[in-house]
């Protein structure tokens, strides 16, 4: 594509990253690159959610178990088994495709609440197991010490930067990566298929779109990119515990969705930088911010049940035929 023929959408992504890139060259401190970091990673969980949930309709409660795998994975091989991260990483990622397979066999059974309640007891079973198994995951004590990956430091420090500036670089190319495959699926043949298949099954039947199939591919899109972001969640905190893969992570990283807005580009980065800078803003309340969260969802729901980016569209939409009313008179 050439850059003149660029779309003004796409213009915006470039804009928005390469802003991102500069950001560390202001030598921020390190919490504001932690926030960034994390808002990057849980943006990427909330990308393989959106898949599932925001083009194909169907509502997966198992998302953050398959993170669990993703991160475990690379925290099992690297410490007990003394492989480096760059050969765990993919591995991870595609251990996550192959289960979200073998659970879409199944799960793809049954529909609508059935589908939601199957796939929150699969999540559940990861997270127990996870729990339970001692020898392996570590049980309730958890993985402790996964080390950065090999090259990182060293990388960073040779570009001047502390090893924190080189983990948000390996985010933001992660992210990007994501965005990209999350586009690219978006606007395919096979993503437009999806979205048939969200609005009625029985017609993407009827215009030979085979419904079974496409749920199991993005089912395996879902939990991969999960897992990505999972493996990049492991070496960035340096220690797993098996709450991270609970339902209570998975029910997050679909509130960043739903205000962001499910089934578009933008939203999951959007819901996911607004909710984490206003959890982090609110840390001191505890438990109590909830209670600014609780009103803020039902203006969402009221004003803009589609999503901040829903909404966005909206308004853009309704600009864009004022406009041309304007121009015929």
């Amino acid at each position: 594509m050439k850059l003149g023929r660029m779309k003004p959408g796409n213009w915006g992504w470039a804009a928005l990253f390469l802003v991102a890139a500069l950001f560390p060259l202001l030598r921020p401190s390190g919490y504001l690159l932690d926030i960034g970091i994390n808002i990057m990673i849980w943006a990427m969980v909330a990308y393989g959610l959106n898949v599932i949930l925001g083009y194909t309709g169907q509502l997966s409660l198992a998302h953050a178990g398959f993170f669990g795998i993703g991160a475990y994975t690379v925290g099992i091989l690297t410490l007990k088994a003394g492989w480096s991260f760059w050969l765990a990483w993919p591995v991870g990622v595609a251990l996550c495709a192959g289960l979200g397979l073998l659970l879409g066999l199944v799960a793809f059974r049954t529909k609508g609440d059935a589908f939601a309640i199957f796939t929150l007891g699969v999540g559940v079973i990861i997270m127990l197991v996870i729990n339970k198994w001692d020898d392996l995951t570590g049980g309730n004590e958890g993985l402790n010490g996964v080390a950065p990956p090999a090259g990182l430091e060293a990388l960073s420090a040779g570009l001047g930067l502390k090893l924190s500036g080189g983990f948000y670089y390996l985010a933001l190319i992660s992210l990007a990566l994501t965005v990209l495959v999350a586009a690219r699926a978006r606007l395919s043949v096979f993503g437009r298929s999806l979205i048939a298949v969200r609005g009625s099954e029985d017609l993407a039947r009827s215009a030979g779109i085979d419904v079974y199939t496409h749920k199991l591919r993005a089912m395996m899109l879902s939990t991969a990119i999960a897992g990505f972001a999972g493996g990049l969640y492991a070496v960035y905190v340096g220690f797993l515990g098996s709450a991270v893969t609970g339902p209570v992570t998975t029910f997050t990283v679909l509130l960043y969705l739903l205000v962001g807005g499910l089934g578009t580009l933008a939203g999951p980065l959007v819901g996911t930088a607004l909710m984490y800078v206003l959890t982090q803003l609110l840390q001191g309340l505890a438990d109590y911010r909830y209670i600014v969260f609780g009103p803020l969802l039902v203006l969402l729901v009221m004003f803009a049940p589609h999503g901040l980016s829903g909404l966005w569209d909206r308004l853009r939409a309704r600009r864009a035929v004022n406009a041309k009313a304007a121009a015929h008179d």
